[in-house]
């Protein structure tokens, strides 16, 4: 028997896409994803060490040089410059006397931890006064200890030292060539410095009406009056001599290239060489 229809045939329903980018699914997958990361952090702490805090490295510490090396004359200046003084001494008149004074200058090095001061005889000899002004400031009177008349050397005590007081060191001999400091007071110019070499070794300078002076330290450094007690140093620091003249020919009193400085070691009594160290005076 024959069916009629009366249309075609509805068709079968489609399946429903399923929507993924939605707030509620975004919101699930996120936290997901930050729950994932915690474990993964949490089994990565534990088995590097079950939690234990790590062992800080050490900060790298530079290593020292091999050698220090000469210093530079800036370095030796710096050096120096605690443990020299500047000499004033007034010469002439009595205290009550009306008639004019004379002051001079020169330097001076303090050699001792007692404070006791190395420089040239005549820079003080015959002085009415003796003033030591030391780099801090601080002044002193001062008198003379003990003195070398051969050797144009002098000590003095003064009455108190700077508020530190740095003592030189006192270094061995010399040789030809080997660069040297000088520090001083020429012309009445406060801590100068200058420096050269030394020119030659076992000097003689004669005085005037006087004996020589023996064994003298020849250099180029310039010195001028007022340089006189200073201390000639060499690039490691240390005092090798005590600058008591200079040489020229005319009477102007003034730097041709040479001066002279007694050896440490002659300057202290003993007539031979330092050791580097700081000895009794």
């Amino acid at each position: 028997m024959t069916v009629l229809r009366s249309g075609p045939e509805p068709e079968p329903d489609k399946p429903r896409r399923r929507e993924w980018n939605t707030p509620r699914l975004r919101r699930r997958v996120g936290i997901g994803l930050v729950a994932a990361w915690a474990l993964i952090l949490t089994v990565v702490v534990f088995t590097r060490g079950g939690g234990e805090q790590a062992t800080p490295q050490q900060a790298a510490r530079p290593s020292p040089s091999a050698s220090q090396g000469p210093l530079s004359t800036g370095e030796v200046y710096q050096t120096l410059l605690p443990s020299v003084v500047r000499i004033e001494t007034t010469r002439g008149a009595k205290a009550n006397a009306t008639s004019m004074t004379e002051s001079a200058i020169g330097t001076g090095v303090i050699a001792n931890a007692d404070g006791s001061i190395l420089t040239a005889l005549h820079v003080v000899a015959d002085a009415r006064a003796i003033t030591v002004s030391y780099t801090d400031g601080t002044t002193s009177p001062a008198t003379v200890a003990s003195s070398d008349p051969d050797n144009d050397i002098a000590v003095l005590d003064p009455q108190k030292g700077p508020e530190t007081l740095v003592p030189a060191t006192l270094g061995g001999g010399v040789q030809v060539g080997d660069k040297v400091v000088a520090i001083g007071n020429p012309l009445g110019l406060t801590m100068s410095t200058s420096d050269g070499v030394v020119s030659g070794v076992d000097r003689d300078l004669a005085a005037d009406q006087e004996g020589a002076t023996r064994g003298l330290i020849q250099f180029d450094a310039a010195v001028n009056p007022g340089s006189s007690g200073g201390p000639l140093i060499n690039d490691q620091g240390a005092v090798v001599g005590i600058v008591v003249s200079l040489a020229n020919p005319t009477s102007a009193g003034t730097f041709i290239g040479i001066g002279f400085a007694v050896p440490i070691g002659t300057a202290l009594g003993g007539g031979g060489e330092g050791d580097g160290q700081t000895p009794p005076l």
